[in-house]
């Protein structure tokens, strides 16, 4: 009755060796390296690329631990971290525009390993060191960009139904456009309130009154957060930084952590910077230029520097950022650096109105940093430019080309962010901190074992062992889900090991209360992992509840407790039920006369019960 059939030993042998080819990876460490990457879909990383890549440190007399290409990258391993910042730059000289030269850490496994997909698992910030960036998203400045967008489709839809109004005048949460007639505003309203479903027009004294609604507007801040995360997310895969976490930290902020990320000031200078594109048109009218040379701007304009000159250019924004598809460094006509834009259908066709409506005119690629804005670029519209592409070009060099595509290319953010708060990790706080986690978690193991043989004796031994299974189970799972271990995930651990052992208890405190009424040991080993068992599978489904409520409402590092104790859970079931008792039965299962178990003392609790099979 206790002896398993040999497929079940046979599966438990497989997930055994399984688990320590999938949990070994995590004590190789990690090794400097560079990532080459390529941000168009042209271009492919092939063994070219890897070619190129060792003349460029045969030429430089740098030598490296070895490269391979993974996930569409090729990363060049080297053995400190100034061979690999000397590389870097080697290698970044012998390639041009397309490619993502960055610095990264992996895992010093085994190639042969990693094809298998046994990998290391990701460590987070606290672990691993890196930065840590609080942002605050401007919320007036995404109902001003709303606004700025809905003034744009008024001024085109008037435009196309060859209705003149006045300056659209922006202020607070409202539009106000003046018509010639109460006319023309009767037969503009219907067409306009098609294009603007969101919004509530009221008329008076032949002015149009466009209103954002409460709703409307916080609808705006809650998309303009969601818009700012995933611009960031695009920006951080284009720094190559593996398991970022972005998220929410309240109503107008988002935390920003980058693991492992040793270009600190790149990093933030990327995600700090918040490039919106504008297309806007340039007045060159001497009065104009002259009344503003005075110091009196003319209403609806402002001067902004374009190369150093100031230029006078309308507030009207035609063309935004929203409406790019990509955007590529390149070279204009003329071989200087600038950035190949291509926009959406809808920025396709207003480019096209725009360019074929003031031929002979000049139009800005205005550029917009944390609120301050700089015309890139003011050429003449010469003829109309259909099929929605241009080249925008300054006074850029090839690295500000690069720099600008990227952020052009992530999407535009919907409203500017400022860093509030900012920590950086370093690596050796992150190797203190899981020396200390895993310390924590060895001796609370070995206090666990010790308790358990002295207690429990031979069946306290077996116990120990399926409790190691159990860990093993856990880090191999972890490692091939390429989950990310944090201080908390290594408390789950830690509380795992504890609520693992309690099943055995649970069981040799059964197996002992068989004995004691007199059921021989045989009987009572197979009682007791039976009526264990459904002691067993009520107590961990409840904490398995509270482990997946956890894991839907928590955020951030609750989150990652509740991966690590759900799996937890799920794991030591099968390793204080199953693995145990293969230890057991491979131990007692074939005595035939086992007249006795080492299972500690056990206490008579009724003189008339048969006396104790087990021993001390």
């Amino acid at each position: 009755m206790n002896r398993y059939p040999l497929w079940k030993y046979l599966l438990i042998i497989i997930t055994l060796i399984l688990g320590l080819l999938y949990t070994i990876p995590n004590f190789f460490g990690e090794i400097p390296a560079v990532q080459i990457s390529t941000n168009r879909q042209a271009i492919i990383i092939d063994d070219q690329t890897e070619s190129t890549v060792k003349k460029a440190l045969a030429a430089a007399q740098i030598s490296d631990d070895g490269m391979f290409i993974t996930d569409g990258s090729l990363k060049v391993r080297f053995a400190d971290t100034e061979t690999q910042l000397k590389a870097r730059d080697a290698i970044a000289a012998q390639f041009g525009d397309g490619y993502i030269v960055a610095l990264n850490l992996l895992a010093n496994t085994p190639e042969w390993m990693a094809r298998i997909h046994a990998k290391p698992m990701f460590l987070g910030l606290d672990l691993r060191g890196g930065v840590h960036f609080t942002m605050q998203v401007d919320m007036a400045s995404a109902v001003d960009k709303t606004l700025d967008s809905y003034a744009g489709d008024i001024r085109r839809q008037l435009r196309k139904m060859h209705i003149r109004s006045g300056e659209i005048i922006k202020t607070g949460q409202t539009l106000i456009i003046p018509f010639q007639s109460n006319n023309d505003l009767n037969t503009a309203v219907p067409q306009l309130q098609k294009r603007i479903t969101d919004a509530t027009f009221t008329s008076r004294d032949n002015r149009l009154i466009v209103s954002l609604s409460d709703a409307v507007i916080a609808k705006v801040r809650t998309e303009a957060v969601k818009q700012n995360i995933t611009t960031l997310h695009n920006r951080v895969n284009e720094l190559g930084v593996a398991e970022p976490v972005i998220q929410q930290a309240g109503p107008d902020r988002i935390m920003v952590e980058l693991p492992g990320v040793q270009d600190t000031a790149k990093a933030k200078d990327i995600i700090g910077r918040t490039a919106t594109l504008q297309v806007r048109m340039v007045s060159d009218d001497p009065a104009l230029l002259q009344q503003a040379a005075q110091g009196q701007i003319p209403s609806g304009y402002e001067l902004l520097p374009a190369n150093g000159l100031p230029t006078l250019v309308s507030k009207q924004v035609e063309l935004t950022g929203d409406n790019i598809n990509d955007a590529q460094p390149s070279f204009n006509e003329r071989g200087q650096p600038g950035v190949s834009v291509s926009f959406d259908s809808t920025g396709a066709s207003i480019f096209a109105d725009l360019t074929r409506n003031n031929v002979g005119k000049r139009m800005a690629m205005v550029l917009i940093e944390q609120g301050k804005a700089e015309v890139i670029t003011a050429p003449v519209i010469n003829e109309p430019i259909p099929g929605g592409k241009t080249i925008i070009s300054g006074s850029m060099n090839i690295a500000e080309a690069n720099d600008t595509a990227l952020l052009l290319r992530a999407g535009s953010l919907a409203a500017p962010m400022k860093i509030i708060e900012e920590r950086t990790i370093g690596p050796s706080l992150g190797k203190e901190n899981i020396s200390k986690g895993f310390h924590s978690t060895l001796w609370g193991f070995i206090a666990v074992a010790i308790f358990m043989i002295f207690y429990y004796r031979v069946f306290g031994i077996f116990s120990v062992l399926a409790l190691s299974c159990n860990l093993l189970f856990l880090l191999a799972i972890l490692s091939f889900m390429q989950a990310t271990l944090t201080l908390p995930g290594i408390a789950a651990i830690a509380l795992t090991l504890g609520m693992a052992i309690d099943s055995n208890v649970l069981i040799n405190e059964r197996i002992r209360e068989e004995l004691r009424y007199g059921n021989t040991p045989q009987m009572a080993i197979n009682a007791g992992y039976e009526h264990a068992w459904h002691t067993i599978v009520d107590s961990n489904i409840t904490s398995l509840i509270a482990g997946l409520a956890l894991l839907i409402f928590g955020s951030g590092p609750v989150r990652g407790f509740a991966v690590v104790h759900c799996l937890g859970i799920m794991t030591s079931m099968y390793s204080s039920v199953v693995v145990s008792r293969a230890f057991v039965n491979l131990w007692y299962g074939r005595k035939r006369k086992l007249r006795s178990l080492s299972i500690g003392h056990i206490w008579i609790a009724d003189s008339a019960m048969q006396p104790s099979k087990a021993k001390d």
